[in-house]
């Protein structure tokens, strides 16, 4: 990967059919999650050379669609991945970032520090599956798929 700007994702879009209702938190989280990935990532869909891409992300079925497009609204592809491989870590990982902001108010700096521990671990964990899961449809570098991660973890927030 080059980090050439073709090899990008310059916007997405959550199927709003696909979200529950979100608190305004929740909505927060989702927006700051696609702002992370868009200001900095790596992503190439494997076999085109039509970056940069415009990502549609809906769940389905309990499965992730990836509706990727160019700038213009072409089609590039579509991937259906199953969510299964993927849910225990989605579900430890939103528990246990519950307990980091709970932690946050209420513990001392080494038990906050230890639960921060055990949730990257998790999000790295999280991060390496679904690169894993796209190996061989999309190249990205490991800090574009732990935002990766962290969005699709967001669509799963249900407060």
């Amino acid at each position: 990967m080059d980090g050439s700007t073709n090899h990008r994702i310059i916007e997405v879009f959550l199927d709003k059919d696909s979200l529950s209702g979100a608190s305004a938190d929740v909505d927060h989280e989702r927006r700051v999650a696609i702002f992370d990935l868009l200001d900095e990532n790596v992503f190439e869909v494997v076999e085109t050379d039509l970056g940069p891409y415009v990502l549609h992300l809906s769940v389905m079925e309990q499965k992730l669609v990836m509706d990727i497009k160019r700038e213009n609204g072409e089609d590039v592809r579509v991937f259906v991945l199953s969510l299964s491989p993927l849910r225990r870590i989605i579900r430890d990982y939103l528990m246990i970032c519950d307990s980091y902001h709970l932690a946050i108010r209420n513990s001392s700096p080494s038990q906050i520090e230890a639960v921060d521990m055990g949730r990257r671990g998790l999000h790295n964990e999280g991060s390496e599956l679904l690169s894993l899961r796209l190996d061989g449809k999309i190249k990205l570098d490991f800090d574009t798929a732990r935002r990766l991660f962290t969005l699709i973890c967001a669509l799963h927030i249900r407060l």
